[in-house]
């Protein structure tokens, strides 16, 4: 893993974390097929750029703190199979990328918030484990909502 000398170094890796997942949400979105899903993806990068935005009001401020709130986990992501990313998905395979791809990212932060002693840091990285944990339930519930309620 990647070693920060500042809070600086952490923001801009954060930020590029984002714009990756812009990158990827739009490079699926030209991908896949169905128009439905291409909206769907697009919405998905949308999102990731706000994130991003925030990010850098985050750095340009010098606010490091990210209310905490308790996020729920349907958990959903745990028990799905991983899903080779192809043009002509399903919103069920396309869902399940998009749910390990916002666990993976929650992971990282939280591995981030474990190795620094500074609290100020921690407090960052939690609370962005926290942003990504929020898009991963709203990824579960789609899932619940539109997969699993229709089996």
């Amino acid at each position: 893993m990647k070693a920060f000398n500042n809070v600086d170094e952490i923001l801009d890796f954060a930020m590029e974390s984002e714009q990756k997942a812009v990158d990827f949400y739009t490079e699926l979105a030209d991908r896949i097929k169905n128009e439905e899903m291409k909206a769907i993806f697009r919405e998905f990068a949308q999102e990731e750029v706000g994130h991003k935005a925030k990010l850098k009001k985050i750095k340009e401020e010098r606010i490091f703190n990210i209310p905490a709130e308790k996020i729920a986990d349907l958990k959903i992501s745990d028990y799905v199979d991983s899903v080779v990313i192809k043009p002509d998905m399903s919103y069920q395979e396309a869902l399940i990328v998009a749910m390990n791809r916002e666990k993976a990212a929650f992971n990282l932060y939280t591995r981030l918030a474990g190795k620094t002693d500074l609290p100020e840091l921690q407090e960052l990285f939690r609370g962005l484990a926290q942003e990504e944990s929020k898009h991963k339930l709203r990824f579960e519930m789609e899932y619940d909502e539109y997969v699993l309620r229709e089996n």
